[in-house]
């Protein structure tokens, strides 16, 4: 795992600690408006990354997007949970499964076929809309994939806010709702895999 702050201010009141998705990157994030410090938690082959000490913000919240959720889920297994409000966002935690989440048989074929050009096109499913060219370490995210189907996802957490995307082309609809059936925190947004365009601040995510 890597661990990077995005923002981090001298008195700042508030973080939020981000579990990002695969290989997109933080930059979509700086563009939600937000006061807090922003800590971005990113590359899932291993889970041996450790948080900095965040007793002393008075506000302490956690996005987790995508295959962030899942991993968010194992990581925190017996470590203290530090945070006060936690929103899932397009994501199952139980990331690659045939019903409640990305088929196996799918995420294999990605991982095995991944080139630059086949990455362009999954940007392009994600955000719903053709998107700069974004070279990326390809091995690294192989790599990456594979980790995450490899591994077990029994842990089950509570969250405080579920969002589902109509147009999601990355975790289909009928999959996030079998998935999180009978959670009352969901909601759903007409907006593909990667929503960001539909909010202007951190805030509304967390709401």
């Amino acid at each position: 795992m890597r661990v990077d702050w995005l923002r981090k201010s001298e008195g700042a009141k508030e973080v939020t600690v981000i579990f990002g998705g695969w290989a997109v990157g933080p930059q979509i994030w700086l563009t939600l408006q937000s006061a807090a410090d922003l800590l971005f938690v990113s590359d899932y082959r291993s889970l041996d990354a450790a948080l900095p000490e965040l007793g002393g913000y008075a506000a302490r919240s956690l996005i987790s997007w995508s295959f962030g959720v899942a991993t968010y889920t194992l990581w925190q297994a017996g470590r203290v949970d530090p945070f006060q409000r936690k929103v899932a966002l397009c994501g199952s935690m139980t990331p690659v499964n045939r019903l409640t989440g990305i088929a196996p048989q799918r995420l294999q074929v990605t991982a095995n076929s991944l080139s630059q050009a086949s990455f362009a096109t999954f940007q392009t499913r994600c955000f719903g809309a053709e998107q700069p060219e974004q070279q990326i370490d390809l091995a690294a995210c192989r790599a990456e994939l594979l980790a995450i189907a490899a591994r077990d996802y029994p842990v089950q957490v509570a969250w405080d806010r579920v969002w589902i995307a109509r147009q999601d082309q990355i975790f289909p609809l009928p999959n996030m709702l079998r998935a999180w059936a009978g959670c009352a925190a969901v909601r759903l947004i007409d907006a593909p895999h990667a929503p960001f365009a539909q909010w202007s601040r951190l805030q509304d995510v967390l709401a």
